[in-house]
């Protein structure tokens, strides 16, 4: 067989020709098996945005028809053989038969160039088809990463089933592996068909794949489908559903204050936050409060829920409002991070707090200026309504607080200097305790999952200072913005709880194996980790 006959995928390009669709044809099982683009990406036949936060709950483990049970035998399973140049590749290079090696060496592959890929064809009877799949995964230097090229399979496969670990030496972590796989093949065609067309078949992993695994991978997909939906149809009403679905699947308690109710039980940045965005309809603002378990350590999960963010009064520009729908980022990871601890059944009492607001435009809207008295009696100058995320935590965060909890951990979309500072990949986070904060950014380096600490550094506290109330919303200099703003969040805190403030994109502006362009997790990995290894300690 000389090569060209069939695809090759090599580096980031793809090569296609006529054969590729042969081996298609005979890669597609019996039917029932491969699951097709519209199972996998779109979680509803039309939809009603009354209906998006429960479709986006109850579709997070649609990944599942992408992977096949491996007790069951299937006849036909292509393995992936992963390498790292060196002795093993040579090694397993000299059991192939002549036609394999003949083949690796006319394609010119070299498992040093990260992501690299090979489709090595068989011919019996005049039948072309896969014999298996050549993956290379760059040098030791990129090891800690290499996993992520498994990301890039379910997009660059033709269908049929396939295997991992076949050979029984996965070069790269086993479940980190199968996990890249289902992020990888993670899609969201809610409101278009898929470039890859309404019928044809994906690629399925035939594997056994651990139950936490699954969970990881469902956590990804709930919080990616929440960000991804446009606030035309997820605004605070529809992250409300979201939230009530969830504490409904898992025996949750839910409790939710709204519009001007929020007044009367204390809560007057979020309001004042809120208040824009047609008061009389599901836009209202509001609190969500769930709760889950009753034994354990007290865990309080914090989420900016903002939906959109105009910016207000102080509009952003039309480049700065394009992804606003992301705003809510913050609120959709500890969704994530919820579900991921229920499901898991971890020993704790589960406490979230999403302030799920609309900063919108109108004649109510709060101005630059004005004075807020936040619940805990502390007053806050406006000096630029778009730095309204840290006004509606200030009371989430109070009202965590008022309940004695071990750990509070809040995740915002909050400023634009973390990611200046940073860039789009890394989280920042912040912590009152030193050691915390070390343990954290140590586990998530550990994960491939990373998170970056910042500090609290107290000097800037002055930037904060106001003429006329306790403190401004944002720092007079414009420097150190991230960390200003932790410095206010910090302001609210009341009996000095372990606190973690966690700072970060919660979007990926370009695909990256296992990554696609759109919303996404960031961090859930490595603080998953840690609260599990915190609940468990003994202190």
């Amino acid at each position: 067989v000389r090569p060209g006959l069939i695809g090759t995928c090599v580096g980031s390009g793809v090569k296609s020709v006529c054969g590729l669709e042969r081996v298609s044809q005979r890669c597609r099982w019996r039917a029932g098996i491969v699951s097709t683009v519209a199972s996998m990406g779109s979680f509803s036949a039309g939809w009603d945005r009354n209906s998006m936060g429960k479709n986006a709950v109850h579709s997070r483990t649609r990944f599942q028809e992408t992977l096949l049970d491996s007790n069951t035998t299937h006849p036909d399973v292509i393995p992936i053989y992963g390498f790292f140049p060196g002795e093993h590749f040579r090694q397993w290079l000299e059991e192939q038969g002549g036609s394999t090696r003949g083949w690796l060496e006319r394609v010119d592959f070299d498992p040093a160039k990260p992501g690299s890929l090979v489709l090595v064809p068989k011919c019996l009877d005049n039948n072309i088809s896969l014999d298996c799949v050549v993956l290379g995964l760059g040098t030791q230097e990129d090891a800690s990463l290499a996993w992520w090229h498994y990301g890039a399979l379910p997009g660059k496969l033709p269908p049929g089933a396939y295997s991992l670990d076949a050979s029984g030496n996965l070069p790269v972590d086993k479940n980190r592996a199968h996990l890249a796989w289902i992020l990888g093949s993670y899609s969201f065609a809610t409101y278009y068909k898929s470039k890859r067309g309404g019928t044809e078949k994906l690629p399925v992993l035939s594997t056994e794949m651990s139950e936490s695994t699954q969970h990881m991978a469902a956590a990804y997909f709930l919080t990616r489908d929440l960000i991804n939906i446009p606030a035309s149809d997820m605004g605070p009403a529809q992250l409300e559903v979201a939230a009530s679905e969830l504490a409904s699947e898992f025996g949750a308690s839910m409790k939710v204050v709204q519009g001007d109710d929020l007044l009367s039980q204390n809560f007057p940045q979020i309001h004042a936050v809120g208040r824009a965005a047609r008061p009389d309809t599901d836009q209202a603002p509001r609190l969500l409060d769930l709760s889950w378990g009753d034994s354990g350590k007290s865990i309080v999960l914090v989420g900016k829920g903002v939906t959109f963010d105009t910016g207000g009064l102080d509009i952003k520009p039309a480049t700065g409002m394009r992804l606003m729908k992301k705003d809510m980022a913050g609120a959709a990871q500890v969704l994530g991070l919820a579900s991921l601890i229920m499901s898991m059944n971890l020993d704790c009492r589960l406490r979230v707090l999403v302030a799920a607001v609309e900063n919108s435009i109108g004649g109510d809207a709060f101005r630059p200026g004005d004075i807020l008295t936040a619940r805990n009696g502390k007053t806050t100058e406006v000096d630029n309504t778009d730095a309204e995320g840290r006004l509606i935590l200030a009371d989430c965060l109070t009202y965590a607080c008022e309940s004695n909890p071990d750990l509070v951990i809040d995740c915002a979309t909050l400023t634009g200097a973390q990611r200046v500072a940073m860039g789009t990949d890394i989280a920042g986070v912040f912590s009152n305790r030193a050691t915390i904060l070390s343990r954290l950014q140590h586990i998530g380096e550990d994960l491939s999952d990373p998170v970056w600490s910042l500090p609290l550094h107290r000097p800037y506290r002055k930037e904060l200072d106001s003429t006329v109330a306790d403190l401004k919303n944002c720092g007079a200099s414009g420097y150190a913005g991230a960390i200003t703003a932790a410095l206010y969040l910090q302001e609210f805190l009341v009996k000095d709880p372990t606190w973690i403030h966690v700072d970060f994109m919660g979007y990926n502006s370009a695909a990256r194996p296992g990554r696609p362009e759109g919303g996404e997790a960031m961090g859930i990995r490595a603080l998953f980790a840690f609260i599990r290894e915190f609940i468990e300690s003994p202190e």
